[in-house]
């Protein structure tokens, strides 16, 4: 059982130094999952975008320090999501955010986030947000 939870954790640390280029014990991972209340099953084209953006800058665009995408291969929602960021690219000072967005495959917007998803770094490995809910447009 030992040796299995060692395995484990040194495949984590390597998939962590594997994506990003940056030691583990350098990096911050930022999980969580999404989701939306509709009974609608999504294309099986569907693509889903999770973002980690620096939002301090009121009057620029935010910048992103992180991005997963993926297409839902006929999967259905919750869909999990790690973004893994460099803390030294983490500024205390800074705001952060995660947002979410469901694109059917020609790109027409299905579901997004409309509520900010606050990101605090602090000194942990991995910050869970839980269930982000996404909302249809029109």
């Amino acid at each position: 059982m030992l040796r299995f939870a060692s395995a484990i954790a040194l495949a984590l640390s390597l998939a962590a130094c594997a994506s990003t280029g940056v030691p583990a014990e350098r990096t911050v991972a930022v999980t969580g999952s999404i989701a939306y209340r509709e009974r609608i099953a999504l294309p099986p084209t569907a693509q889903i975008e999770v973002r980690l953006d620096d939002v301090s800058r009121a009057d620029a665009p935010a910048t992103n320090m992180a991005t997963q995408s993926f297409a839902s291969e006929g999967k259905q929602v919750p869909f999990a999501f790690t973004l893994t960021v460099d803390r030294a690219d983490i500024d205390p000072r800074h705001s952060y955010a995660v947002s979410a967005r469901i694109t059917d495959a020609d790109g027409k917007l299905m579901f997004i986030t409309d509520t900010r998803n606050s990101v605090t770094f602090e000194s942990r490995p991995a910050i869970d947000l839980g269930t982000l809910m996404l909302v249809k447009t029109h």
